[in-house]
């Protein structure tokens, strides 16, 4: 099984055009499942085996149910059956097996979570924290910013190169998931502290001196192109302290949107710049919007107001 796995990485990178990200992912999540079947003995042979023909509805059905009992949540087991079932299409269109054995498995359930945000106040409070004095504090001024402005997600900053930047109009090229590139407008406070930010990044590459300029926009202290692990340290070295909760440096992404449509932009617009393929995933933040729209009306309202101090007396 193994080999196959390897194959279907080939695939997934040469064709699919799949992300470092899901390729990653989806070969944790295959090696899971041969890991589960060698453990239960489901579908291996006499020398201990995994036999591909042998893999059925009961092997796959009782592979999810087991990561029920470890306490995976509906998004998890959704992604690993969707890596199960890209994995059997693969293996019958190379005609190693007949059926798909993944269709009859149902999706389960995910559940309902509303993303988590900044307020504009907090947002604004964030941005202000990074000190720009230095090239560490004009980097992370800069990254907060760009992460503010365009809503991109950590592994598009730590693929942006220094060229997708332009000034006029102030733009930055990005390329998302499925390799695809999309334009993305710039605020005037990001193009400052990005434009700040690139003076010190050039002395930086000057006092380091390195064999061959970097190419990538955001650097690391040693002058190297920073890495998906390196960004989020960095935005949870201001969230942590400053705003403690359920935030996550992918909590700057919904606070742009969020905002966007507080003020009044459209949905489809924001689809477009968030680079989400179907409108419903965009549509998540309406709710928010809903839920603050209900908030202020019971606040508000006299006919709505629930508290004991507020209901009507009688005569």
């Amino acid at each position: 099984m193994e080999s196959h796995i390897e194959n279907f990485k080939t695939y997934l990178v040469a064709e699919k055009n799949a992300s470092p990200h899901t390729v990653t992912s989806y070969m944790s999540d295959l090696h899971q499942f041969a890991g589960f079947l060698k453990q239960t003995r489901h579908a291996c042979d006499d020398n201990g085996g995994i036999d591909l023909t042998r893999i059925d509805r009961v092997a796959a059905r009782a592979f999810m149910a087991w990561l029920y009992q470890n306490s995976c949540n509906g998004a998890t087991m959704g992604r690993k059956r969707s890596a199960l079932s890209s994995f059997f299409k693969f293996l019958c269109r190379e005609g190693h097996l007949k059926v798909n054995v993944m269709q009859s498995i149902p999706t389960p359930k995910r559940e309902s979570r509303l993303p988590t945000y900044l307020s504009v106040d907090d947002m604004f409070r964030l941005l202000e924290l990074p000190q720009p004095g230095t090239f560490i504090g004009s980097r992370d001024r800069a990254m907060l910013e760009l992460f503010y402005s365009t809503g991109m997600r950590i592994s598009e900053m730590a693929t942006l190169t220094l060229d997708a930047m332009r000034w006029d109009p102030a733009i930055v090229k990005v390329l998302g998931k499925g390799k695809k590139e999309r334009l993305l407008p710039l605020g005037q406070k990001a193009v400052l502290a990005v434009q700040q930010y690139l003076s010190f990044r050039e002395r930086l590459i000057q006092k380091k001196k390195p064999p061959v300029p970097p190419r990538g926009l955001i650097l690391n202290a040693q002058g190297n192109a920073i890495s998906v692990r390196g960004i989020r340290k960095i935005v949870d070295k201001y969230l942590g302290p400053y705003f403690p909760g359920k935030l996550s440096p992918h909590s700057l992404r919904h606070s742009f949107a969020t905002h966007l449509l507080e003020g009044g932009a459209d949905l489809r617009a924001i689809q477009e710049m968030l680079g989400h393929a179907s409108l419903s995933t965009t549509q998540k933040y309406t709710h928010l919007t809903v839920d603050r729209l209900m908030e202020t009306y019971d606040k508000a309202h006299p006919r709505a107001q629930r508290s004991s101090a507020n209901r009507a007396k009688p005569w």
